[in-house]
This record gives structure tokens, sequence and C-alpha cells, in this order.
């Protein structure tokens, strides 16, 4: 059996800032640390920071008042924001500095009295987080259809915005949807799709036709993974979508050759490797690594952790 490893795969420069602003915190201040949703969407990371005392929190009322609270790589409305500073938290945001820049493009849209189609998928933490920039400015739209069936006429100011951890190719069919039924539809110079999610897609899109399963490193509830695993699945091989080598079945490797791997943008490295490792040992699998893209992408930790910092 040959393993091919997908280059560039794993954690993106959002997650790597959003990953080590905890990991700071939790050495400026010790546990009680609460973390508003999952940091990222990684089973793994997320089981890693609660053995150290971490509390996730689905509500800001959860977090005791006066307390520590991060908000997570997905970003946050800013109601989240009022109800924290109503509850006297200190808090230090991980938005991804990409997810930021969709959340200042619907606050300039709607400024201008555009309406703005978001295309996302409903329930994603980091839609939530958009579309609480301006409720009354924002529809949510996921497939074509959708889009074909919006209300609005030839005369409106429309804008769209997407999610940035979609499939390229998913958000081009909305988007050719939305610019043939609105011509005047207008969108930011730069697209939103972050672009690890980009070279994650293409390396997998390039090289799954090499191979016989494809194997994604990703919490189930991680968009940018679940597209990965889709790529493959379009392109008529078995894919898979697994946390790690525990959720590996011995049938899936019944005549199969050749096994990509790759992992979503949220999923650590050394779940890979284990996975690899398991792989080697039970069917002698050589490992040969295809690099498609560089990526030498970093983020700044955020300038509250900077500043606790400098005064420690």
């Amino acid at each position: 059996m040959e393993i091919i490893l997908a280059n560039p795969r794993g954690f993106c420069a959002g997650v790597n800032m959003a990953i080590d602003c905890l990991d700071q915190a939790l050495k400026l201040f010790g546990d009680g640390i609460y973390v508003y949703h999952e940091i990222v969407h990684n089973k793994y990371v997320v089981e890693r920071f609660v053995d150290q005392g971490v509390v996730f929190v689905d509500t800001v009322e959860e977090v005791p008042e006066g307390s520590i609270l991060l908000f997570s790589a997905h970003g946050v409305s800013p109601e989240i924001r009022k109800i924290s500073k109503e509850r006297n938290l200190q808090t230090i945001d991980a938005t991804c500095p990409l997810v930021t820049k969709v959340h200042l493009e619907a606050i300039k849209y709607a400024r201008e009295h555009y309406h703005i189609i978001l295309i996302g998928h409903e329930g994603h933490d980091e839609v939530i987080g958009t579309m609480g920039e301006a409720p009354e400015s924002i529809t949510l739209v996921e497939t074509p259809e959708e889009a074909n069936n919006l209300p609005f006429g030839p005369d409106d100011k429309l804008a769209y915005l997407t999610q940035t951890t979609l499939s390229v190719e998913e958000a081009s069919q909305v988007i050719e949807a939305l610019r043939n039924r609105y011509p005047q539809i207008v969108s930011p110079p730069k697209e939103d799709i972050c672009y690890a999610t980009t070279n994650r897609q293409h390396a997998v899109d390039q090289l799954v036709p090499k191979s016989d399963l494809l194997l994604v490193l990703g919490s189930q509830n991680s968009s940018n993974s679940r597209r990965l695993m889709e790529i493959g699945k379009t392109l008529e091989k078995q894919a898979y979508l697994i946390d790690g080598k525990n959720e590996l079945q011995a049938e899936w490797f019944e005549g199969i050759e050749t096994v990509l791997i790759t992992a979503g943008a949220s999923a650590p490295e050394i779940v890979v490797q284990e996975v690899v490792d398991h792989l080697v040992s039970k069917y002698s699998a050589k490992i040969r690594e295809e690099v498609l893209r560089e990526e030498n992408v970093n983020f700044p930790l955020p300038k509250e952790l900077r500043i606790l910092q400098a005064s420690q």
C-alpha cells in the first residue's frame, strides 16, 4: 500500500492563532478560562483544552461575571460582545482575521443600504456571527435554487458575501445563479473564501484521482473538512471523514493500493501522523508527500492578549 500525504493540509493561520491565543491565556491566568463555542471545530483540540481546565460554553450567561471569556476563531455577533460587556467579562478575541474581514464587509454594505446575500450554511458559528452584524440587511442562501427564489427585483441594491470555509465549487454555483438573476449585484474586490480552504480543496481535487481511498482528518462539525470529503465522493472515490485512527475500519482497505490522506484546517498534525503510523504498521505502507502549494501566512495574537502579556 502507498500513502499519499497531501500538502498543504491541517492547521491554517487562523486556527494556529486561535489555539496559540488560548495556550497563552492559560499560561497567563491558569484554568478557569471560558471559551464561547468551540475554539475551533475539532474534537481532539477541544478535549485537550478541557483537560487543562478550559470551559466551553454555548451562552454568555453561563460565564460567571468578571471571568475571562475568549471568542473562538469563528467570530461572534455584536450582541454577544454587548452581553459580555454587561457581565463585566474580560474578553479576548481570537476571531480569524479572514472572518473579521467578512464582518467588516457586512457592516460596510449595510451602511451603504445594500441588502446582503450571505452564502453559507445555516447554523454554522461563523454564519451566525456574520449575520449578527446586520440582521435586518442579510439573507442567507445555501444553494442555487434558494438564490433563484429570492424576492428581490432588478432595482434593488444587492451585495453578496460568503462563509470563509465553503467549497469553492459550491460557492461558485450560487454566485453564478445570483449574477444571472441580479446583474446589478456587487461583491468585495477580494473573495471571502479562505486561502487555506481553497488550497486544501485544490490539493485533494488534484491528488484524489491518483488514489483509491481518501481519508480526511477532521471533525464532523468542521465545514471545511466535510468539503474535502465531499470532493472525493464527487469524484467517485471512497472517502471518509474521521477524528483519528480509532475510527478506521479494516474493510475500508480491502483491495486498496493507494490512500490519499489530508486534514481539514482545524485538524492537528498529530492525528494525521497517528493514522499514518497505523497504516505503516498494519499494511507496511510506503509514504509519499505531494506538495502542491507553499503556505507562509501568519496572524499575530490579538491586541488585548499582547497587552496582557506585556503587563505581566
